[in-house]
Protein backbone atom coordinates (compact mmCIF):
# COMPACT_ATOMS: atom_id res chain seq x y z
CA UNK A 1 0.00 0.00 0.00
CA UNK A 2 1.13 3.31 -0.53
CA UNK A 3 0.37 6.69 0.99
CA UNK A 4 0.98 9.83 0.32
CA UNK A 5 0.97 13.02 2.80
CA UNK A 6 2.78 16.22 3.10
CA UNK A 7 5.25 15.26 -0.30
CA UNK A 8 6.47 11.93 1.11
CA UNK A 9 5.36 8.56 -0.40
CA UNK A 10 5.33 5.94 2.72
CA UNK A 11 5.34 2.78 1.43
CA UNK A 12 4.01 -0.01 3.87
CA UNK A 13 5.27 -3.49 3.58
CA UNK A 14 8.74 -2.53 2.69
CA UNK A 15 9.96 -1.53 5.89
CA UNK A 16 8.37 1.57 6.45
CA UNK A 17 10.39 3.48 3.51
CA UNK A 18 9.44 6.98 2.95
CA UNK A 19 10.15 8.86 -0.19
CA UNK A 20 10.69 12.41 -0.29
CA UNK A 21 9.22 13.70 -3.95
CA UNK A 22 9.71 16.81 -3.04
CA UNK A 23 13.37 15.65 -3.55
CA UNK A 24 15.65 16.57 -6.44
CA UNK A 25 16.52 12.81 -6.41
CA UNK A 26 13.67 11.53 -7.01
CA UNK A 27 12.80 10.06 -9.86
CA UNK A 28 9.05 9.92 -10.59
CA UNK A 29 8.03 6.16 -12.49
CA UNK A 30 6.88 8.17 -15.71
CA UNK A 31 10.32 9.40 -15.87
CA UNK A 32 12.89 7.63 -18.52
CA UNK A 33 15.54 8.87 -20.36
CA UNK A 34 13.75 8.93 -23.56
CA UNK A 35 11.60 11.62 -22.93
CA UNK A 36 11.22 14.97 -24.77
CA UNK A 37 11.36 17.85 -22.57
CA UNK A 38 10.24 20.30 -25.54
CA UNK A 39 7.95 20.21 -28.52
CA UNK A 40 10.58 21.30 -30.98
CA UNK A 41 14.34 19.76 -31.32
CA UNK A 42 16.92 22.75 -31.26
CA UNK A 43 18.74 22.63 -34.37
CA UNK A 44 21.19 25.76 -33.73
CA UNK A 45 18.29 28.64 -34.38
CA UNK A 46 15.73 30.37 -31.98
CA UNK A 47 18.32 28.91 -28.47
CA UNK A 48 16.82 31.24 -26.07
CA UNK A 49 13.03 30.23 -27.05
CA UNK A 50 14.45 26.23 -26.76
CA UNK A 51 16.56 26.98 -23.25
CA UNK A 52 13.15 28.66 -21.85
CA UNK A 53 11.43 25.74 -22.73
CA UNK A 54 14.10 23.37 -20.95
CA UNK A 55 14.52 24.88 -18.16
CA UNK A 56 10.41 25.63 -17.73
CA UNK A 57 10.16 21.61 -18.02
CA UNK A 58 13.27 20.70 -15.68
CA UNK A 59 11.45 23.28 -13.13
CA UNK A 60 8.03 21.39 -13.21
CA UNK A 61 10.03 18.19 -12.65
CA UNK A 62 12.38 19.84 -9.96
CA UNK A 63 15.44 19.10 -11.67
CA UNK A 64 16.64 22.69 -12.68
CA UNK A 65 19.67 22.18 -9.70
CA UNK A 66 21.06 19.47 -11.91
CA UNK A 67 21.81 22.31 -14.56
CA UNK A 68 22.14 25.19 -12.61
CA UNK A 69 25.20 23.59 -10.43
CA UNK A 70 22.54 24.07 -7.49
CA UNK A 71 22.83 19.98 -6.85
CA UNK A 72 26.09 19.48 -6.65
CA UNK A 73 27.77 15.73 -7.15
CA UNK A 74 28.12 14.28 -3.93
CA UNK A 75 31.60 12.59 -2.97
CA UNK A 76 31.56 9.22 -4.50
CA UNK A 77 31.38 7.79 -0.81
CA UNK A 78 28.12 9.49 -0.33
CA UNK A 79 25.11 7.64 0.06
CA UNK A 80 23.69 9.58 -2.17
CA UNK A 81 26.23 9.85 -4.57
CA UNK A 82 24.49 6.78 -7.17
CA UNK A 83 20.92 8.64 -6.94
CA UNK A 84 22.71 11.88 -8.00
CA UNK A 85 24.66 10.23 -10.74
CA UNK A 86 20.81 8.41 -12.17
CA UNK A 87 19.34 11.88 -11.90
CA UNK A 88 21.95 13.57 -14.04
CA UNK A 89 22.03 11.40 -16.96
CA UNK A 90 18.65 11.17 -16.63
CA UNK A 91 18.73 15.26 -17.50
CA UNK A 92 21.68 14.80 -19.99
CA UNK A 93 19.40 12.09 -21.32
CA UNK A 94 16.39 14.43 -21.45
CA UNK A 95 18.69 17.31 -23.02
CA UNK A 96 20.62 15.34 -25.66
CA UNK A 97 16.72 13.86 -26.80
CA UNK A 98 15.59 17.82 -27.33
CA UNK A 99 18.98 18.74 -29.36
CA UNK A 100 19.43 18.01 -33.16
CA UNK A 101 21.67 14.78 -33.82
CA UNK A 102 24.20 17.01 -35.10
CA UNK A 103 24.33 19.32 -31.92
CA UNK A 104 23.93 15.84 -29.63
CA UNK A 105 26.46 14.48 -31.19
CA UNK A 106 29.08 17.48 -30.59
CA UNK A 107 28.31 17.36 -26.95
CA UNK A 108 27.36 13.81 -25.95
CA UNK A 109 30.60 12.95 -23.85
CA UNK A 110 30.14 15.82 -21.16
CA UNK A 111 30.93 14.74 -17.67
CA UNK A 112 27.64 16.55 -15.96
CA UNK A 113 24.47 18.21 -16.78
CA UNK A 114 25.84 21.13 -15.41
CA UNK A 115 28.84 21.27 -17.89
CA UNK A 116 26.62 20.12 -20.94
CA UNK A 117 24.25 23.24 -19.97
CA UNK A 118 27.40 25.49 -19.81
CA UNK A 119 28.69 24.22 -23.17
CA UNK A 120 25.17 24.87 -24.89
CA UNK A 121 25.14 28.45 -23.77
CA UNK A 122 28.97 29.42 -24.47
CA UNK A 123 27.96 27.81 -28.12
CA UNK A 124 24.49 29.51 -28.88
CA UNK A 125 24.11 32.16 -26.19
CA UNK A 126 25.95 35.03 -27.67
CA UNK A 127 24.49 38.33 -28.13
CA UNK A 128 26.13 40.37 -31.19
CA UNK A 129 25.35 43.19 -32.57
CA UNK A 130 24.16 42.00 -35.90
CA UNK A 131 21.27 39.83 -34.15
CA UNK A 132 20.34 43.02 -32.19
CA UNK A 133 20.48 45.47 -35.30
CA UNK A 134 18.60 42.38 -37.07
CA UNK A 135 15.90 42.75 -34.47
CA UNK A 136 15.91 46.23 -34.25
CA UNK A 137 15.15 46.28 -38.14
CA UNK A 138 12.28 43.90 -37.78
CA UNK A 139 10.74 45.73 -35.44
CA UNK A 140 10.92 49.04 -37.15
CA UNK A 141 9.71 47.02 -40.79
CA UNK A 142 7.35 45.17 -39.08
CA UNK A 143 3.63 47.23 -40.11
CA UNK A 144 0.22 45.40 -39.95
CA UNK A 145 -1.13 45.88 -43.66
CA UNK A 146 -2.87 42.76 -44.44
CA UNK A 147 -2.63 41.31 -40.89
CA UNK A 148 -4.67 40.60 -38.57
CA UNK A 149 -4.35 42.61 -35.49
CA UNK A 150 -3.93 39.97 -33.11
CA UNK A 151 -1.38 38.56 -35.35
CA UNK A 152 0.42 41.83 -36.00
CA UNK A 153 0.22 42.39 -32.01
CA UNK A 154 1.84 38.82 -31.35
CA UNK A 155 4.47 39.78 -34.10
CA UNK A 156 5.41 42.73 -32.18
CA UNK A 157 5.19 41.70 -28.71
CA UNK A 158 7.74 38.73 -29.25
CA UNK A 159 10.35 41.12 -31.11
CA UNK A 160 10.04 43.31 -28.06
CA UNK A 161 10.75 40.77 -25.76
CA UNK A 162 13.17 39.19 -27.78
CA UNK A 163 15.15 42.91 -28.09
CA UNK A 164 14.62 43.06 -23.88
CA UNK A 165 16.43 39.96 -23.57
CA UNK A 166 18.93 40.99 -25.98
CA UNK A 167 19.49 44.36 -24.04
CA UNK A 168 19.37 42.80 -21.11
CA UNK A 169 22.44 40.41 -21.80
CA UNK A 170 24.26 42.92 -23.29
CA UNK A 171 24.21 45.02 -20.02
CA UNK A 172 25.46 41.93 -17.70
Amino acid sequence: MVEITSGQVSTSGTGGNTIDISNPLYIHPSDNPSLILVPAVFEGVGYRSWRRGVMRSLSVKNKLGFITGEFKRPSSTSPQYCQWERCDNMVISWILNSLSKDIADSVEYVSDAVELWKELEDRYDQTNGAKLFQIQRDINDLSQVVLDITVYYTRMKKLWEELSNLSIKNQC
